[in-house]
């Protein structure tokens, strides 16, 4: 019965996708704005450690926000101009809080005072309100500019916004007519302007008095003053329904987050991460089926601290400090925008298409730090220079062959840069020590691997040896934004791989994918993926050797849809296909079907 279910959900995608084109191209808005960047975090104020920011890749590209990193601000669309309603609604209560809230917001970043129309770069005289904006600027000097010089004249506003803004014209007016500087005609049409927005200057008044009211009162009662806390939990129905030899029965796993996000400056962010999951991988797939909710299996939901880290500045660089669970993306932009999704739920199913292989060879306790790129910055652009150090998960250890220096560890460094607005690049290079016991691409030492086989996990094995591993890994990434709602990457890295005092080999891996971004519904993404999970291309030792097959390419393709529900559900089916798994052409493909549904608090 599963397998006739999950063969009804590989075709489900395709005609779903198909309906929700089919029903949004008449209502797709023709004057469409920049790409939203969906905010993914807290309102605390933290510090952006990710380079989307510093290297400028594209709102569009960094989807996600939290695309390019966990710690990134809080972003807000500029407020776009609607169609025309023949019935306008009245606004309840909350809706008059929320516009003032955010009309206050909106004053609160403005640049202040103007005494000149010029000061507004994008006011010039031939616009048809030209006299008008001079009048209020220099006759009366009640209008204010936003933080870049613009005034946004043909952005949409509210009557309650029109209101605060007269309210404030009104006061200054109070101030001049003392000083007999109006005439009878303009204090009539003072009396006229006041008596008309009567109704919307009071409720303004009452309204601002409640907000305070209530404002005061979460300041009295809230959790804490500088923690806010944030939350994912997922519920997957998942199954592999391919493999004959093997016992996989269908399956409803979970897995929580609780994140709390602390600030004290203001300019920095203290993470302490709460989870518990059961998310077993399926029997025969190995590393290579690795869901990203996979990650962070507890073993029966037994709540741990999975990560715990902290952001700051440090003159004008940024500085991240993990005390444990610390991987390389914590820090540095992996550049698969909407696949990304740092494990969590709502973005690529698997571990390997959320980003490339280079980022999880190792992880644990360390440090990193992100700069400018300086002279080069000159040459390509904006840019950024990333450096990071994460030891083992023993780094607490003090015995032999542990501690922060003497077990597993990776040293990471990367510079990213732009071509133009619409593409953004990344070249790493990670060396990285792993013990007998360890897989290279794991999140550090001592953890199971999350993607690629057996053999390019641990090299010996194909050379019947057991020896510690020295890594030294070279990958570059790549996003294209092609359009506002489609979006271009991929990556490719290689690793040489040192069987301590024994001999060599080399591991391989590369992928790309193409997103498009509110398909059918803002929010929704559709995905596509393919390449090949990391494999071993031969290693030799003094004794054996071994060189990998041409029909042996252990090759990956999926396909999701989110489906966002609401701003805090969203739905995603989609197929994972692994072909030759295990670098095993021998191997039968394996097929897992998943509906995964994540809630974000």
């Amino acid at each position: 019965m599963s397998k006739l279910l999950w063969k009804s959900l590989l075709i489900s995608p395709a005609v779903l996708g198909v309906t929700l084109v089919a029903s949004t191209v008449g209502v797709r808005a023709a004057d469409s704005a920049n790409l939203p960047i969906a905010d993914t975090q807290t309102a605390t104020p933290e510090v952006q450690f990710d380079g989307v920011a510093d290297i400028t890749v594209s709102e569009e590209i960094a989807v996600n926000p939290e695309q390019l990193t966990p710690a990134s601000l809080e972003v807000k669309p500029e407020a776009q101009p609607s169609l025309a309603q023949s019935v306008p609604a009245t606004p309840n209560d909350a809706e008059i809080l929320n516009q003032i809230n955010d009309y206050s917001n909106e004053g609160g970043n403005s640049s202040g005072q103007v005494t000149s129309v010029g000061q507004l770069r994008d006011v010039s005289p031939g616009d048809w309100a030209y006299e008008a904006l001079r009048s209020l600027v220099e006759r009366y000097g009640c209008i204010a500019g936003y933080p870049d010089g613009t005034y946004r004249g043909n952005r949409a506003l509210t009557r309650y916004e029109f209101a605060a803004g007269l309210n404030a014209c009104l006061q200054q007016i109070e101030r001049l007519i003392p000083g007999g500087g109006f005439d009878e005609t303009e204090l009539e049409t003072l009396r006229r302007l006041i008596q008309e927005f009567e109704a919307e200057l009071a409720t303004l008044g009452a309204r601002v008095d409640n907000l305070e009211g209530r404002v005061a009162f979460l300041e009295d009662n809230q959790f804490s003053t500088t923690t806010k806390l944030r939350g994912e939990v997922i519920f997957a129905l998942t199954d592999e329904f391919s493999l004959d030899d093997e016992d996989n029965n269908i399956v409803f796993q979970d897995r929580v987050r609780l994140e709390l996000n602390t600030s004290f400056t203001g300019q920095d962010r203290l993470v302490t991460r709460l989870a518990a999951g059961n998310a077993q991988q399926f029997n025969g797939v190995g590393f290579e089926g690795t869901q990203t909710f996979n990650i962070g299996n507890t073993g029966g939901n037994n709540v741990i601290v999975d990560w715990l880290a902290y952001y700051f500045n440090f003159g004008s660089s940024k500085v991240y400090v993990a005390g444990a669970g610390g991987i390389h993306s914590d820090y540095v932009p992996t550049l698969n925008p909407f696949f990304e999704d740092f494990d969590g739920g709502n973005g690529a199913l698997s571990a390997f298409a959320s980003e490339s292989p280079i980022y999880r060879i190792g992880g644990g306790a360390g440090a990193a730090l992100s700069l400018g790129a300086g002279p080069i910055e000159r040459v390509l652009g904006p840019s950024t220079l990333t450096l990071g150090y994460l030891a083992g998960s023993d780094a607490a250890n003090p015995s032999e062959k542990n501690g922060l220096f003497d077990g597993d560890y990776a040293a990471l460094a990367q510079l990213n840069f732009n071509l133009g607005d619409r593409i953004g690049i990344g070249a790493t290079y990670v060396h990285g020590y792993h013990t007998n016991e360890s897989n290279i691409f794991d999140l550090g030492g001592g953890s199971p691997g999350v993607v690629g086989t057996r053999f390019a996990n641990r090299p010996g094995l194909a050379v019947d040896t057991d020896t510690p591993v020295v890594t030294n890994s070279y990958g570059i990434e790549a996003a294209f934004r092609l359009s506002e709602n489609i979006s271009i990457s991929g990556y490719g890295a290689y690793t040489d791989t040192i069987l301590v005092d024994d001999g060599d080999g080399e591991v391989w891996t590369y992928g790309a994918g193409v997103a498009f971004s509110d398909l059918g519904k803002e929010g929704n993404v559709l995905g596509i993926f393919g390449g090949a999970q990391p494999y071993l291309g031969h290693a030799d030792t003094a004794d054996a050797e071994f060189r990998r097959d041409d029909d042996d390419v252990p090759y990956h393709v999926e396909a999701f849809y989110k489906y966002q529900l609401t701003d805090n559900i969203s739905l995603t089916p989609g197929v994972i296909w692994l072909i030759n798994p295990d670098q095993d052409d021998d191997n039968e493909d394996a097929v897992i079907g998943t509906l995964r549904t994540t809630f974000t608090f």
